[in-house]
């Protein structure tokens, strides 16, 4: 059980010149070890995210009877084949934990998997949308119990006679596309998915890496994703790198601490990835740059980040890059609220579907501490003051949502608030060894426990 803890920040961080190694890649860490399942043979994952959010990816599986076992610092992933799960009772019982990822991929595998599986979450998890992979997967022959419930808990009931389809997925979302593509893993004929807008495409580039019969068509607004089922895939060998959303983190304190230098290495620089690097750059004055920029296995860019403390300035956020920035807005909105002027982000409204509903959750937080905003469904004001002075203790209880949680540590960092941030071990979903990190480059973060 993860032990409930909290944190405590009284100070700002002081100026600081550091090299620093952000963990895997956790939409990788996810997609490799899902995929492996599926392939023919032995698949060996080197630099796996340990964090909570995979390795409760890790125990599904092996609620599924895929062998999985770790070997110093690989993870040995025993394939049998599409299609191979076993289980031993009439409904199979799966935690997902906070992992929508898992959830929603998983529910595309075993949609063409006969059989019954009762999925559930935590308590964050089980509030999430679960209807943007339910219609879709329905549409192929598997069914969802209770009929008309949304969310999870939810049993699947996977079908033997899948039927390949056209789909079209406007939402912009990774985790829809994802979940419609491994189900087309084990249906015959091949299943379209016209994406509208163009999100994360991970799970495109490791399926044509394991050569799975896909092929990627750039439309006039999109993309024609095809992909022909029921072919074998076999056993892979593969290296995670460092993940850009965490790393999104460790940006913005460099960026507004003053006289302060940042080098992260071997960083995920896929295109679809560092919106928020790109949107700091060309929008707001920030001085970074990407370095030793090359392809991991021909596939994935990867890239050193060097960071310099910068004046930034406020934005008005394009539409367009959303999709692409998508984790990164907590933070992103932390560094609005203390630079000056008015910061306006619309098209937005995804965001109130994560782990909490992050438009409320940072204004909730900003009003505390006497930041204006304005907010619609799917738009937010940021009403930016650089000279905020903050003279009461702040209480930020993040809801379970691990990126909020970090953006508002990074808050107490950068103005030196008495901030206590609440159950804080929400944030080991996804960057396990946080606070070890901020500690190293001079951050002081007290931890309280509960």
């Amino acid at each position: 059980m993860n032990k409930k803890f909290s944190v405590l920040i009284k100070n700002k961080i002081g100026r600081f010149n550091k090299k620093i190694k952000i963990p895997a890649d956790k939409s990788l860490s996810l997609r490799a070890i899902i995929l492996a399942s599926q392939c023919i043979g032995i698949s060996k994952i080197k630099n796996l995210l340990e964090s909570h959010d995979v390795l409760n990816c890790i125990n599904a599986l092996r609620t599924l009877g895929v062998k999985i076992i770790k070997n110093k610092n690989v993870y040995l992933v025993f394939g049998n084949g599409l299609n191979s799960f076993k289980t031993k009772k009439k409904i199979t019982k799966i935690f997902v934990g906070n992992s929508g990822t898992t959830a929603r991929l998983l529910s595309g595998l075993l949609s063409t998997h006969p059989g019954r599986f009762y999925l559930y979450g935590d308590k964050s998890m089980n509030k999430r949308d679960m209807s943007r992979v339910i219609e879709p997967l329905k549409k192929i022959g598997c069914f969802f119990y209770p009929e008309k419930k949304t969310t999870l808990p939810l049993t699947i009931e996977g079908t033997s006679m899948p039927l390949a389809q056209k789909h079209i997925e406007n939402k912009g979302s990774a985790q829809i596309k994802s979940s419609l593509l491994l189900a087309s893993l084990s249906t015959p004929g091949i299943t379209t998915i016209e994406e509208k807008k163009i999100s994360r495409n991970h799970s495109e580039i490791f399926l044509k890496r394991i050569n799975a019969d896909i092929k990627v068509k750039k439309l006039k607004k999109g993309n024609l994703i095809s992909l022909k089922g029921q072919k074998n895939l076999h056993a892979f060998n593969y290296t995670l790198c460092s993940d850009p959303s965490s790393a999104a983190f460790l940006i913005a304190l460099t960026l507004m601490t003053p006289n302060s230098k940042l080098l992260i290495k071997n960083v995920n620089c896929n295109s679809t990835r560092i919106g928020f690097i790109k949107i700091l750059k060309e929008k707001m004055n920030a001085k970074i740059k990407i370095t030793n920029m090359k392809k991991q296995a021909g596939e994935e860019t990867i890239g050193n980040i060097f960071v310099k403390s910068s004046s930034l300035k406020s934005i008005n956020c394009p539409k367009n890059i959303v999709p692409f920035i998508i984790d990164e807005f907590p933070i992103l909105f932390i560094i609005s609220a203390i630079t000056k002027g008015i910061s306006r982000f619309s098209g937005i409204g995804e965001l109130r579907h994560k782990e909490s509903d992050r438009i409320k959750s940072i204004e909730q937080g900003l009003k505390k501490i006497g930041i204006k905003t304005k907010s619609t469904r799917d738009s937010i004001k940021i009403f930016g003051n650089p000279k905020i002075k903050i003279r009461k203790k702040i209480n930020i209880y993040p809801k379970d949502d691990h990126r909020i949680a970090m953006s508002w540590a990074i808050f107490g960092l950068l103005v030196g608030a008495k901030i206590k941030i609440h159950n804080f071990e929400t944030v080991n979903t996804s960057f396990p060894g946080f606070i070890s990190l901020i500690r190293n480059i001079g951050g002081k973060i007290e931890i309280k426990r509960n």
